[in-house]
């Protein structure tokens, strides 16, 4: 069982000294940092984890505050927080820490914190984030899309992506009947998305091929797909890609 894990502190020495300290516990897979709280909630929003370490005073939203920010997530990662100051303790476990590690950090002291996280994923099972990652560690890539609706975080399975696009700078995913906005760009999702499946077809739209329920063409040698969601969406395919969807669909 590896732990996902994410330091936040905005002191890159800081940040570095315990990421050492960690490449020590089996266990811990560091796979992010941050420098601020809110940099830290953008990535908590978007990717799962299962540990946090968090240093409490940073600029703008401190620690404890981001602490009661992931309390309100479906599914919080467990926190540590890490900070040189003691006097923050009482408060830290009121927003449901783990531990409370002061700096300089004792090793000693530290690997008893990823226990006692240890015995509490033994207790209440696998974060759901960690299960999904365990599935990308055997497949090698994740079918789900970290996404949003009415300020909750979801995982977006890629087979119900009819297409995704762009809107006034803001990235979107389609689903049959929903809308859910999304922190990834077109070029990361097309990273992201199975490229069997998914095509960009415009410059602000990608579609799922097997959801494509008619074709219609155009003078111009452009395309309008008709999509298989609830109001029959229509889909642009720029006369760039034209040439690419005749070839993939044996036009």
């Amino acid at each position: 069982m590896k732990i996902r894990t994410l330091i936040v502190d905005d002191e890159y020495p800081a940040r570095q000294e315990l990421r050492f300290l960690l490449a020590e516990i089996p266990e811990i897979e560091v796979v992010g940092e941050a420098a601020t709280a809110s940099e830290a909630l953008a990535l908590i929003r978007a990717v799962d984890y299962s540990l946090l370490f968090l240093d409490i005073e940073m600029p703008g939203l401190s620690g404890l505050e981001l602490a009661k920010e992931i309390n309100a997530l479906p599914h919080p990662p467990y926190v540590v927080f890490v900070t040189a100051y003691d006097e923050y303790a009482l408060k830290a476990f009121e927003v449901n820490a783990v531990d409370y590690l002061l700096k300089p950090i004792e090793p000693k002291r530290l690997k008893k914190a990823v226990e006692k996280v240890k015995k509490l994923i033994q207790e209440n099972g696998l974060p759901k984030g960690e299960e999904v990652f365990s599935a990308y560690r055997t497949t090698g890539r994740l079918d789900r899309i970290p996404a949003e609706k009415g300020g909750k975080t979801v995982l977006v399975g890629e087979q119900e992506i009819i297409y995704a696009y762009t809107e006034q700078d803001y990235v979107y995913l389609k689903t049959y009947q929903d809308k859910y906005f999304t922190r990834f760009t077109l070029k990361e999702l097309e990273g992201r998305l199975n490229p069997t499946v998914f095509f960009r077809c415009h410059r602000c739209f990608i579609v799922n091929l097997q959801k494509v329920k008619e074709i219609i063409p155009f003078f111009n040698g452009t395309y309008t797909l008709v999509v298989d969601d609830k109001e029959k969406s229509e889909v642009p395919v720029s006369r760039a890609q034209a040439k690419k969807l005749r070839k993939i669909l044996g036009l």
